[in-house]
C-alpha cells in the first residue's frame, strides 16, 4: 500500500505550483481605449504597432445604453469614435501606446474635430480604465505641455471608461480593406509612414 504522508500544506502547497493553482498570474494582456478623429486611421496605426495583438473600432464617452454608427455620427449621443487596443505589456508599455498617439494617431489640439471630421464625435480623449492610466495619461499631457511640443493647446479629454461597443463589421480593419479609398489615400496612409519614421522600432 502507498502512504503518503501530508506535513502541513506542503503536499496541497507543491500540487499547486506543478498545476499552477496558486496566485493569480497576472494578466497577458491589458487594454487601452483613445479616440482621435475617425476611427480609421486610428485603427490602422495601433494595428501596426508591436505588441498589440488586437484593434477594434467602436464607440466610447457616450450615457447611451448602446451605440451605432447612425446614432454616433449626428453627433448627439455623446459618444466619439474610439479604438480598443489590446496589448503585452511585455513587449510595449501604456506609456509607449500615449506616444504613438500624441505624435502619429492624430493632433491632439483640435477641438472637437480631427482634419476634415467635424463633431464632438471626432473629439480627442483617453479612456482610462484604472489609476494607473489616468496618472499615465495625465503626465504625459503635462509633459508635452511643459516641453511645448505644440503651438496649441493639447485638448485631449481624459476620462474614465464607462463602455466600449464595438462598431458595425464594416468599420473594421477599413484601411487594409479600403486601401485606395480616397480619404484614407489621403488622412490615413501617411499616419502609418509618420509611425514607420518616428517609432521604427515598434513598427511592424
Amino acid at each position: 500500500m502507498l502512504t503518503i504522508k501530508l506535513v502541513g500544506r506542503s503536499f496541497f502547497g507543491g500540487l499547486c505550483l506543478m498545476f499552477g493553482l496558486g496566485a493569480a498570474a497576472a494578466p497577458a494582456t491589458q487594454s487601452a481605449v483613445f479616440a482621435g478623429g475617425c476611427f480609421w486611421g486610428v485603427d490602422a496605426v495601433f494595428k501596426h504597432v508591436k505588441g498589440v495583438s488586437e484593434v477594434v473600432s467602436g464607440y466610447a464617452g457616450g450615457s447611451a445604453a448602446t451605440a451605432s454608427y447612425e446614432q454616433v455620427s449626428r453627433g448627439n449621443s455623446g459618444h466619439a469614435e474610439a479604438v480598443r487596443v489590446r496589448f503585452d505589456p511585455a513587449q510595449i508599455s501604456y506609456n509607449q501606446l500615449l506616444q504613438v498617439f500624441f505624435s502619429v494617431a492624430h493632433d491632439p489640439t483640435q477641438l472637437n474635430r480631427q482634419g476634415p471630421d467635424v463633431g464632438s464625435q471626432y473629439r480627442s480623449a483617453i479612456f482610462y480604465a484604472d489609476a494607473g492610466q489616468l496618472k499615465a495619461a495625465q503626465d504625459h499631457i503635462r509633459q508635452l505641455a511643459d516641453t511645448r511640443a505644440y503651438a496649441a493647446p493639447i485638448v485631449t479629454q481624459v476620462v474614465p471608461l464607462q463602455q466600449f461597443f464595438a462598431a458595425e463589421e464594416y468599420h473594421q480593419n477599413y484601411l487594409a480593406r479600403h486601401p485606395y479609398q480616397p480619404y484614407i489615400v489621403i488622412h490615413d496612409k501617411p499616419k502609418l509612414e509618420r509611425l514607420r519614421k518616428e517609432f521604427p522600432a515598434l513598427y511592424r
